[in-house]
């Protein structure tokens, strides 16, 4: 199966509805790949046999229609059909399966070669008729559902109850139809390793709404939650940053520098903000600093004073003069609201079996320190893209695929984390557009820093209640 949208849970029910047994979807023809124009619609699809159109729409509406004819560029003839008929799968994001038998076999569809596809004599289903071009985020088709249930039985269904009363469609894609056994996706062969919800837009707007309504503990009264990031040179940690940025702002964004270097391109001490559209600021930070690297990069004395709030915003790090005490903007007072909350390792999961010792052993060190003030660890497992191909097309399959699982494992015993803790994600890179499942992933990361930042919080407080307990009894029994 050529990759598309349809889902293999929506083959498997057009294929119950075709009825003639096990079916194999090629995608043909796609506008947002190939253009929204019928005569590319009739280059790409004429003489293919039988084929599925399926309409999608930004409501979550999923319907369209299946001929068991092949189109072709013709002067606008109808052609018999017994075997056609129209369909839903989704309506508003609910699951909607109706079909939509034609009862009229002689005007089942229209063959015109100045027309996409045409069911029905009336229009019972037209798509579109002459080039369309995107606007915004849909492509607004000159095409109707009018005289939906002429040719076809509606079955009492009115067209607004399957396209939501307009014909503003994100995709169209036609696929050819063949008999045989499809392959099943690693999505749909396997059992997730690691379970969520489903991943659709619904999904996406909790965790945004989530993270946005984030706020730190109450009674520890600070502004935001700071979050360090740590890791090998080139792991990923300003493109995580970058990632979530992207999120919030709506498009692609670049505020940390990224990329490929020797020495790390980051090497000060950076607490990023991120901005929603109305550019309030949300209650974290991101801290980016410089990377680990064998013989330079944060030490154990220098990552002391991040985790203790002693390092100032914007410090750049010298490795020839590491910070003490007696440097510029050195806080030797800091507040609850300088400490790091959590600390999150970044580790490039294409470089896990060749790791540096040292790096490691610095990491480990680090670790100790960490434990030592009992604050949380995550690893964040990147470039998880270049591990499988499939996770490469569909970023969803990710919790489904064993070689990222395997990368999961092997980072958690590298550094002695539980594999709960170990988050694959995929950074934005070569990409120009967001895309959902790359969100719903660096979300899923996120939200779990910030849980893990939120019983950080509560652990403070209940030791700063027992402290006070303490005192008191000191002092009765003084």
């Amino acid at each position: 199966m050529t990759e598309g949208k349809l889902s293999e849970k929506d083959m498997d029910q057009l294929e119950k509805w075709i009825g003639t047994g096990p079916k194999i979807f090629t995608l043909r023809y796609a506008i947002t790949r190939d253009g929204c124009d019928p005569t590319v619609f009739h280059k790409k699809c004429d003489n293919q046999g039988p084929t599925v159109t399926v309409l999608y729409n930004q409501q979550g509406s999923v319907y369209g229609g299946y001929t068991s004819v092949s189109w072709q560029s013709m002067s606008g003839i109808y052609v018999r059909d017994d075997k056609a008929f129209l369909y839903q799968l989704r309506y508003n994001g609910s699951d909607r399966q109706n079909i939509f038998h034609v009862k009229i076999p002689d005007r089942a569809v229209i063959h015109s070669s100045s027309c996409a596809p045409i069911f029905g004599s009336s229009y019972d289903l037209q798509t579109f008729n002459v080039k369309i071009n995107k606007s915004g985020t849909v492509f607004p088709l000159n095409g109707t559902m009018g005289s939906f249930g002429t040719v076809y039985n509606n079955n009492g269904v009115r067209p607004d109850r399957v396209n939501n009363g307009s014909m503003d469609v994100t995709e169209l894609e036609v696929y050819s139809v063949a008999d045989g056994q499809r392959r099943k996706t690693l999505q749909e062969e396997k059992t997730p390793w690691r379970k969520t919800k489903d991943w659709n837009e619904k999904y996406l707007d909790e965790l945004k709404e989530e993270i946005v309504t984030f706020k730190p503990v109450q009674d520890l009264q600070i502004s935001e939650a700071r979050i360090l990031m740590l890791g090998p040179v080139g792991a990923g940690k300003s493109s995580f940053y970058n990632t979530i940025d992207s999120i919030y702002r709506g498009r692609i964004t670049q505020r940390a520098c990224s990329g490929s270097a020797e020495q790390s391109l980051s090497t000060a001490y950076i607490p990023y903000t991120v901005k929603v559209g109305s550019g309030a600021s949300l209650n974290f930070r991101l801290c980016d600093t410089r990377g680990l690297e064998e013989s330079m990069g944060i030490d154990v004395l220098e990552c002391n004073y991040l985790l203790d709030g002693n390092v100032p915003a914007y410090y750049e790090f010298n490795p020839t003069s590491p910070i003490s005490p007696a440097s510029p903007g050195f806080k030797s007072d800091p507040s609850t609201n300088d400490i790091v909350h959590c600390a999150v390792f970044v580790l490039d999961s294409t470089t896990l079996e060749v790791l540096s010792s040292k790096v490691v052993e610095k990491m480990k060190g680090l670790r100790g320190l960490m434990n030592q003030k009992r604050i949380p660890q995550i690893i964040l497992l990147t470039k998880i893209d270049k591990l499988c191909k499939e996770v490469e097309k569909n970023v969803s399959c990710v919790y489904h695929s064993p070689t990222v699982k395997q990368a999961v494992e092997k980072a958690s015993q590298i550094l002695g984390l539980p594999r709960a803790h170990v988050l694959p994600v995929k950074n934005y890179e070569d990409e120009a557009e967001l895309d959902d499942n790359i969100d719903i992933l660096a979300l899923l990361a996120l939200r779990k820093m910030l849980h893990f930042t939120e019983d950080f919080m509560h652990n403070l407080i209940d030791k700063r209640n027992d402290v006070q307990v303490e005192m008191k009894k000191l002092k009765l029994e003084n």
